[in-house]
């Protein structure tokens, strides 16, 4: 893993958390217990604070940061999927933000609300909580409950943090051949 202080800031890592060796975590990034940042992640706190809430994960490829004085949140049991772009906004409680999407300043996901994979969430967005968004520009499209989409809000907070212990202690590099 890939962690720097920037201007005598240092990310701060719970014991128990998971970073990916690949994984870059620069300044104000605070990671909490049972939390994972997966492969190619860049978390970059040098303009404010990126916090990443218990049980939460940050999937490989993707990028959070912020512009000065905005906090980017990812809450507790949250999803950022593969390759997504989180620049400022808050996801709250168990909410999914799918693979490819890109989430802007002043934006807010719903707890348990489902971003639908290559949407863009616009700045100042707010997404109520439990439902499905999708789009460019993201738009409440309906209800999550009973829709195939909301497994994955229901499995995620419970699969990823037990994925990750099995990457913390099952990971070994090898030599090349």
């Amino acid at each position: 893993m890939f962690i720097y202080e920037f201007e005598g800031i240092r990310p701060t890592v719970a014991q128990d958390a998971f970073i990916a060796p690949t994984a870059t975590l620069i300044g104000d990034v605070t990671v909490e217990a049972g939390a994972s940042v997966w492969y190619g992640a860049v978390l970059r706190g040098d303009c404010g604070p990126i916090v990443i809430r218990e049980r939460a994960n940050v999937q490989d490829g993707s990028i959070l940061h912020c512009p000065p004085g905005v906090t980017t949140e990812v809450g507790p049991g949250a999803t950022v999927a593969h390759q997504c772009v989180v620049h400022g906004a808050v996801l709250e409680q168990e909410a999914l933000v799918a693979n490819g999407c890109i989430v802007l300043d002043g934006a807010r996901i719903g707890a348990r609300s489902l971003v639908a994979a290559h949407s863009m969430v616009a700045a100042g967005t707010v997404i109520p909580p439990g439902v499905l968004a999708a789009g460019a520009p993201a738009v409440v499209k309906k209800a999550l409950a009973g829709t195939p989409a909301e497994m994955w809000v229901q499995v995620n907070p419970t699969y990823y943090p037990e994925l990750a212990q099995r990457h913390r202690t099952g990971l070994r590099p090898v030599e090349p051949p």
